[in-house]
């Protein structure tokens, strides 16, 4: 169990491994992020993106298929962003100064906010594309088309594959997942609109197809710059209730009242909480800051709490949850 250090101002301080520190202005050691163990699966990812991206550039120039040409333009952010993705958490592992006491947490947030707003792009770029389209509708080589469209289905479903379970637990991760995934159904898109020319030789299936990729894309991106800037904004994280944490920690023998509670995210799946408890008279130190950090860390999923115990309610300057 972490050692217990109590300051002068009665405050007591737990990093993300357990221990306790006095909160007086020093850098505190940090677990590793959730996307820290994803290196490997971003970096395989990244070679069959790219390797099949220059595949798709030359198959686009030989069939003369725009489409193609725009996948690969398509495939070139998704690199990009799998790229940054990776840099993000090997800039997130730097340990942490006395500037960052946190560490570089956040750049992985910051990698996936800029993944979300490219995605953003990429799907306005596709409607774009499919009006222009709709008005004169290009003639395909539909054959090459479709069987590099079939080749990039083949690698995408792999590299989603690579990288679905780390999409779980990392916003970071979440983003290059989506990255894919925007690709994955690009190829699906080209692959029925290249059938569908070959069979009939109506050229409205590309655009009609890429309209249904551009609105399927944006949604989900929502949702991921959503959250990531929720994080930089520090807001409750999403899955955890405040009024049901202070209910909690109210209940805890020898906590009388609990106030100036804030709970926060430094990045996906590390939480950290701050807050004043009023202790019963009967009630020790140690022991109610112990129950309060171990009930957060099991009951809400917080490793990084900060705690000032007082006899007696202190009126705060401002209101606080």
């Amino acid at each position: 169990m972490g050692h217990t250090h109590r300051s002068g101002n009665g405050h007591d301080h737990e990093d993300g491994n357990g221990q306790t520190n006095d909160s007086a202005g020093h850098a505190h050691g940090h677990g590793l992020t959730p996307g820290n163990h994803n290196k490997r699966r971003l970096r395989a990812v990244l070679v069959l993106t790219t390797l099949f991206m220059a595949a798709e550039v030359l198959g686009g120039l030989y069939s003369k298929s725009l489409a193609l040409l725009a996948d690969a333009a398509h495939m070139l952010t998704d690199a990009g962003g799998l790229a940054l993705a990776l840099f993000a958490i090997w800039f997130a592992e730097k340990p942490a100064t006395p500037e960052r006491t946190y560490g570089y947490y956040r750049a992985e947030i910051l990698a996936a906010l800029a993944n979300a707003v490219v995605l953003i792009g990429i799907s306005g770029l596709i409607l774009y594309e499919a009006y222009e389209r709709l008005r004169t509708p290009p003639s395909v080589a539909s054959k090459p088309m479709l069987a590099i469209a079939a080749l990039g289905l083949v690698v995408n479903v792999v590299g989603l594959t690579i990288l679905r379970g780390g999409s779980r637990d990392s916003l970071n991760m979440q983003g290059a997942y989506f990255e894919l995934l925007s690709d994955a159904l690009t190829s699906v898109g080209v692959l029925v609109a290249a059938g569908i020319m070959w069979v009939t030789g109506w050229y409205y299936a590309d655009p009609l197809i890429s309209v249904g990729i551009g609105l399927f894309i944006l949604p989900r991106t929502w949702v991921l710059l959503r959250e990531a800037v929720g994080i930089l904004l520090e807001g409750t994280p999403s899955d955890v209730n405040l009024a049901a944490l202070r209910t909690a920690l109210e209940t805890l023998p020898g906590v009388a009242a609990v106030h100036d509670l804030h709970v926060w995210a430094l990045t996906s799946g590390v939480y950290a909480m701050s807050l004043h408890a009023v202790l019963k008279d009967d009630a020790g130190h140690d022991e109610v800051c112990l129950a309060i950090r171990q009930h957060a860390r099991s009951a809400f999923k917080i490793n990084h709490s900060t705690v000032q115990v007082e006899r007696a309610c202190c009126p705060p300057a401002e209101t606080h949850s």
